[in-house]
């Protein structure tokens, strides 16, 4: 067993500072911000969905409503290109807004447009709570390689994998309260009160489940920076090879001597 791959319990870890828990607080923080698209990545998610219902609300025009979100959804991908910053959440926002066009173009019913994205959200649910029974909770998959730190929580950082199965259990339950109020609607209400009430759900419950995860990993054990630790092995065999190579090389010069 290499020390990659040594495991190490909570016991493991030293008695962290004021400052240090301060630290790991900040450095959460920043990676939550970066892998779930921050402030900006929030408005890229609720535009499409206001804008749609918007429309929809005054002058029912199912058209003119799907051409208006998608195009909104669209500029958003061009100003990010522009100002050359990651498109991963912009492009994302597209890909869903046009499945939703898609689908209610097919149809004919308006509500259709938020259903690809509903399904969706039931699916991510379920993937959370799964993936965590299996051991493999999602969000540490999604968070790891933020945090440099891949899987090796998995097998050596134990009470980091605690705190990725229970944000991910948050997520999970949370995602699934949310579908517990959509698709009832979708059923019984009206497409403009669907709309509105998806718009007002987007960003309350995806701010308690960072909330909540952020409030989990602040307390977890620090990362086990993997990348870090392969660069260092990297670098002690190349010295290894440097003072073989050196002491053959003495060796030699002496040995020429006599």
């Amino acid at each position: 067993m290499t020390s990659l791959d040594k495991p190490t319990s909570d016991t493991d870890q030293p008695h962290r500072t004021d400052q240090q828990d301060a630290d790991a607080k900040a450095v959460t923080e920043a990676a939550l911000f970066e892998a779930f698209g921050g402030l900006r990545g929030m408005v890229e998610t609720v535009l499409p969905g206001l804008l749609f219902v918007t429309i929809f609300t005054i002058n029912k025009d199912l058209k003119a409503s799907a051409i208006a979100a998608l195009a909104v959804s669209l500029l958003l991908v061009v100003v990010r290109l522009v100002r050359k910053d990651t498109v991963k959440h912009a492009f994302s926002g597209v890909f869903g807004v046009a499945f939703g066009v898609v689908f209610a173009m097919m149809t004919g019913n308006a509500k259709d447009f938020y259903l690809p994205g509903m399904l969706y959200t039931l699916g991510l649910a379920l993937a959370y709570l799964v993936t965590s029974v299996a051991g493999v909770p999602l969000i540490g998959l999604i968070l790891g390689p933020v945090f440099k730190e891949n899987l090796s929580w998995r097998t050596r950082n134990p009470g980091r994998k605690k705190a990725y199965a229970k944000a991910s259990y948050a997520w999970g339950l949370i995602l699934l309260a949310k579908c517990a109020i959509l698709f009832p609607l979708y059923w019984w209400a009206d497409t403009a009160q669907l709309g509105w009430v998806l718009v007002a759900l987007k960003i309350p419950p995806f701010l308690l489940a960072v909330y909540l995860t952020w409030v989990f990993l602040a307390k977890a054990p620090p990362p086990i920076d993997v990348f870090a630790e392969m660069e260092a092995q990297e670098q002690a065999e190349k010295d290894r090879k440097a003072a073989a190579t050196q002491n053959a090389q003495a060796s030699e010069a002496r040995n020429s001597e006599f």
